[in-house]
């Protein structure tokens, strides 16, 4: 399922991650860089002292939705292409405005560096808090040992 924010976007990606790393000098970041391998895309940059690494899964130029037309016919490869460049756009345009909003609402005092980026930041191992935490989570709902937030209400 696409959303809807950048869908049609004509906006190159390479502008994209330029206007990326504007914003986050803008913010006060300290170092920028972006990489990518297959179908993978990364982003990095240090601000307020974190390292943050931000990995977003590129789409797959094998995927129907840019192989197949609406009515299900085979596209041709010229226009496959053209359609998967489509949806590389869309990504980089969502994930700046992701990238803005959090860096708004930081400025603002809404939030902080940690709240907005820990899953993304890095630590001394190499691995995210993410890539450590994600796991164990799934972990605890699969393992049904979850307590609810909230008190247990009765009457």
């Amino acid at each position: 399922m696409r959303g809807q924010y950048a869908r049609n976007t004509s906006v190159p990606v390479e502008k994209s991650k330029a206007e990326i790393e504007k914003e986050l000098v803008r913010y006060g970041a300290t170092g920028f860089s972006s990489a990518w391998s297959g179908d993978m895309a990364r982003i990095e940059f240090v601000l307020d002292g974190r390292h943050i690494r931000m990995n977003m899964q590129l789409p797959s130029k094998d995927d129907e939705t840019f192989n197949l037309t609406d009515t299900g016919r085979k596209r041709k490869s010229a226009l496959a292409l053209v359609a998967w460049e489509q949806g590389c756009r869309s990504l980089w345009r969502d994930l700046k405005l992701i990238i803005k909003a959090k860096l708004e609402a930081i400025t603002v005092g809404i939030s902080t560096v940690d709240r907005e980026f820990m899953p993304d930041v890095m630590l001394p191992d190499g691995k995210t808090v993410g890539e450590h935490i994600i796991p164990k989570i799934d972990d605890v709902y699969n393992g049904g040992s979850v307590k609810g937030l909230l008190p247990e209400f009765t009457r």
